[in-house]
């Protein structure tokens, strides 16, 4: 089950997460980073995230979702697992690096909580019909 959840939700997260990205994050961070931004991606490290992230996601949300047969404990848990991912990385960046944005670490966070609910609930729903 574990392995038939991971695979339907790496697209979803790819699908939803390139939105973000392409839609508004490249010219925000821009604007938020500046210079601290690196000039091209850091792909292996792009796609391990990714990777751990979704893991996380089935393993702590999607698959008890599933168990619970609760879209509503997808969507919660969902956010708050996103919360604390990207709340550990923003507020850890914003605790160690020099000029770190406040901003930047709110909207990121923002974000973070909500692709976890959209992304849990629609892989919740999905399997639903798939599973």
């Amino acid at each position: 089950m574990y392995l038939k959840l991971f695979l339907i939700t790496l697209p979803v997260l790819a699908v939803i997460d390139l939105a973000w990205i392409v839609g508004v994050a490249r010219s925000f961070y821009k604007s938020q980073l500046g210079s601290l931004l690196a000039s091209h991606t850091v792909w292996w490290a792009a796609v391990v995230f990714y990777l751990l992230y979704v893991a996380g996601l089935v393993f702590f949300v999607i698959e008890p979702a599933v168990g619970k047969h609760s879209l509503a404990f997808a969507f919660f848990a969902g956010g708050f697992f996103g919360l604390i991912a990207y709340g550990t990385y923003d507020l850890t960046n914003l605790a160690t690096t020099a000029a770190w944005p406040l901003t930047m670490s709110l909207v990121d966070m923002a974000w973070g909580t909500f692709a976890g609910a959209v992304i849990s609930s629609a892989v919740y729903l999905v399997a639903g019909v798939l599973l």
